[in-house]
């Protein structure tokens, strides 16, 4: 007998069967959909007990449609679609799955640090044309005693300074929330963000998107980066003002950079970031294999699962006691 419904209001993933093996034996009935407008989300959450989103906007208007939602939970790290502080008013916990792909993201980022680095996809783009060099692509920097500055020391920030470590990099970390203990346990020195800016060889970006992120990499923070630094994100595009990456890039500021995702998702084809050699692109799927797509949907269901056992989530995000 059905005792609870969860909404999905949008979802890429093959199937739902790690939700459902998560919550069918505990009565729940699954409705989804693929919802782009806070109208459709409206329509099939109203009457909801759990929801759960990828993209769909969870607006205010949204959540004061709800009937009877004990928990609004998102597949992923980052909520910037949902009104956390709408949510919290409801005594609504919003929770994110935060720990699903760590050591992928940190693999990615290392990766298009590398390849920016060592000029991979330029080089690989020159023998297909039937260009061969042994010094190709010049200059090419070497790695061992250059710096590698993390702007935001989170569990992927951790990931990545070790993986650096091991190529001989020295690490510095911008991020005002993380004690300098923490940063000095993980052989990483903690330094402001001027300085971040200042002494990088290379940077990597792994900061959630708020008003006080928004755009911090500007047109002063790449005029003060030297100019033969990389710049990677797989963090969130909004953190990078696109129009000041562009100049950076046209004016020579930087040397490159590799980015996972963008303030316009999908690119535009039009986007002048794709006209640039020293800079490419992923489509934001740093995130992605598929033992963390399997963690993920079913982290994001057992997340639903306590709450309706009782106990309280592990990752709330505004703060609502359970």
């Amino acid at each position: 007998m059905t005792k609870y419904t969860v909404a999905v209001t949008d979802y890429g993933f093959p199937d739902l069967h790690q939700e459902e093996d998560v919550l069918l034996p505990m009565g729940f009935e699954f409705v989804t959909g693929q919802c782009k407008t806070p109208d459709e989300v409206m329509q099939l959450t109203r009457h909801a007990d759990a929801i759960l989103i990828e993209r769909a906007p969870i607006t205010k208007e949204v959540i004061e449609n709800l009937e009877r939602c004990k928990i609004i939970v998102r597949y992923g790290v980052g909520v910037d679609s949902v009104d956390i502080q709408a949510a919290k008013e409801r005594n609504i916990p919003v929770v994110n799955v935060p720990d699903y792909g760590t050591g992928e993201v940190a693999d990615h980022a290392m990766s298009l640090l590398l390849s920016s680095v060592r000029k991979i996809p330029q080089i690989v783009s020159q023998v297909r044309r039937g260009v061969w060099q042994t010094t190709p692509c010049r200059p090419i920097m070497g790695l061992q005693g250059k710096t590698l500055g993390i702007a935001g020391f989170g569990h992927i920030g951790k990931d990545v300074a070790r993986r650096a470590q091991s190529f001989g990099i020295d690490t510095i970390a911008y991020d005002p929330y993380v004690p300098e203990t923490v940063c000095n346990e993980w052989g990483t020195q903690k330094v402001d963000w001027h300085s971040l800016l200042e002494r990088s060889d290379m940077i990597s970006v792994h900061l959630p998107l708020t008003p006080e992120t928004k755009h911090l990499f500007h047109d002063e923070a790449f005029e003060r980066m030297k100019s033969t630094a990389y710049l990677v994100n797989t963090s969130r595009g909004g953190v990078i003002k696109t129009a000041s990456l562009v100049d950076a890039l046209q004016s020579n500021k930087i040397a490159g950079a590799a980015l996972d995702v963008l303030e316009e998702q999908p690119i535009p084809m039009s986007s002048p970031l794709l006209q640039f050699d020293n800079c490419f692109i992923t489509s934001h799927c740093a995130w992605y294999s598929e033992s963390s797509l399997n963690r993920l949907q079913r982290h994001a269901a057992l997340e639903i699962k306590r709450i309706f056992s009782g106990e309280s989530p592990k990752h709330i995000v505004n703060g609502v006691e359970v």
